[in-house]
């Protein structure tokens, strides 16, 4: 079997559709920010432990994210399993230490990370992780 091809718009971009399935088969669709590493083929989403996507997801990890061209008329989507950081539980366990390069890798330098971090504690925030096996369109 070949492999999936570089998802070179998802490589590009930072916001997507993150599709997941509901309990009765149906899509659940989020608008996130994401990370995509070409390293490891895998998408990072910071998520927090109570929400729909993250039950649905620890149910059902096949999960897809949908990304579009700013002028909507290209599309790319990946397909793939997720794991899950940890749920963090201290400013600066690993997964904290996860959480802030994913946002680092989307928005840059944050001006205070320990205010950063302590949100990620209180909001009950982790991290999934989208390996990338299948690409449309290619």
């Amino acid at each position: 079997m070949n492999p999936a091809p570089e998802p070179e718009l998802v490589a590009a971009q930072h916001q997507g559709v993150l599709v997941t399935l509901k309990r009765d088969g149906r899509p659940q669709l989020s608008n996130v920010l994401y990370a995509y590493d070409p390293a490891d083929r895998t998408v990072r989403v910071s998520v927090t432990d109570d929400r729909a996507k993250t039950r649905n997801l620890r149910r059902d990890p096949r999960a897809s994210l949908h990304v579009t061209r700013a002028d909507f008329w290209a599309y790319q989507v990946v397909e793939g399993t997720v794991t899950f950081s940890e749920v963090v539980a201290d400013p600066h366990d690993a997964a904290a230490d996860e959480l802030a390069e994913l946002y680092r890798s989307i928005a840059g330098e944050h001006d205070d990370w320990e205010q950063f971090r302590g949100v990620q504690v209180a909001e009950r925030r982790l991290v999934v992780r989208l390996s990338v096996d299948h690409v449309y369109p290619g």
